[in-house]
């Protein structure tokens, strides 16, 4: 009884089935070509930023000038780290100045100090990040029309981050 049992259970398990990989071979070959092109149209911009750590000393440059600019609650500030302030850019109507940051840089500093390439944004802990990118953006490039084309001058590409130095007085 026992071989009967076997060739009986053998009958009804019947041949072994094939595992159907079409419908995953179809997803293949649309998904694999669409992930391809896709990933050729994401662009990944990153910028390279200094940060201060605690331990390093300040190094002086040689052009006499350590720019500086303070992003403030209600202003934006420009100054040397050794004399002091250079220019205030007061916030109008709520909005940030940047467009007078980005001309006084490059029509008052960049001129005179035409080898320098570093700028230190420092900024107080509740500035809102698009402020702090907008900044950012001032400071390393400004755009300009030459020949009817628009193109980028390059002015302090060299930024360091780090926490505004509290202001005397309280605020």
């Amino acid at each position: 009884m026992s071989v009967v049992s076997r060739a009986a259970r053998r009958h009804r398990r019947g041949d072994a089935q094939e595992l159907s990989i079409t419908a995953f071979m179809n997803l293949m070959v649309v998904l694999v070509p669409f992930l391809l092109i896709t990933a050729v149209f994401s662009r990944l911009t990153i910028l390279e930023l200094n940060l201060p750590s605690s331990s390093q000393a300040v190094a002086e440059t040689p052009q006499a000038i350590n720019l500086e600019i303070h992003v403030r609650e209600g202003r934006i500030e420009t100054a040397d780290r050794s004399s002091g302030l250079l220019r205030a850019f007061p916030d109008i109507d709520g909005k940030r100045d940047i467009a007078g940051l980005g001309r006084f840089l490059a029509d008052e500093i960049k001129p005179r100090f035409p080898d320098l390439d570093a700028a230190t944004i420092l900024m107080e802990p509740q500035i809102p990040y698009d402020t702090v990118v907008q900044v950012m953006d001032a400071v390393r490039v400004r755009a300009v029309v030459e020949n009817g084309r628009q193109t980028q001058q390059e002015l302090f590409p060299e930024i360091s981050i780090g926490d505004a130095p509290a202001l005397k007085g309280g605020k």
